[in-house]
């Protein structure tokens, strides 16, 4: 992933939102020229469990909790859906205001991070697509955040098709 992929199988805007170091939801605000907000659908404790996540939850250290959420528009269009795991005792240092996207968050604080793509997804997902309104294919990915060389959270996001009217189709042919 480091070197991209192949512009057939995803296009260069989309690379830059998927496999690029900086922030979703400061890019979406950016595409849309709305602010970008975000709707919580669950904070849980989850313990020490695997939570269906990705392999790299193990490097956050535990007992964790799980952040649900959608990212969306101001005027209401959802364009993302993300989870986060972290590890319990932290949140509330970095999740201030758990209302915000963990963008506008961690820019309060001034926390300095390096984000590590880990893996990209590409498919259907009805529960997804009927959220969103928009047929798929969906595209995703997760990553972990590091703070001070520490793992600090892990992230799973999935984008919207909506988002091809800023970007244009996720696939050049030819």
């Amino acid at each position: 992933m480091q070197q991209g992929l192949p512009h057939s199988k995803l296009a260069p805007t989309w690379q830059m939102l998927m496999l690029g170091d900086g922030s979703p939801t400061r890019h979406l605000q950016l595409l849309t020229g709305e602010p970008t907000e975000v709707d919580v659908i669950d904070m849980s404790a989850i313990g020490m469990d695997g939570d269906h996540a990705p392999n790299q939850l193990q490097v956050v250290p535990g007992p964790r909790l799980r952040r649900q959420v959608w990212l969306r528009t101001a005027s209401g269009q959802r364009l993302a859906y993300a989870t986060s795991w972290w590890e319990a005792s932290h949140v509330d240092e970095y999740l201030q205001n758990r209302s915000l996207p963990i963008w506008a968050s961690l820019a309060q604080l001034r926390t300095e991070l390096y984000r590590d793509v880990q893996g990209i997804y590409y498919g259907h997902s009805a529960a997804l697509e009927q959220a969103f309104g928009q047929p798929g294919p969906l595209w995703g990915r997760h990553y972990l955040f590091w703070h001070r060389g520490q793992p600090l959270t892990l992230i799973y996001e999935v984008f919207s098709p909506y988002l091809t009217k800023y970007l244009g189709a996720t696939r050049l042919d030819g």
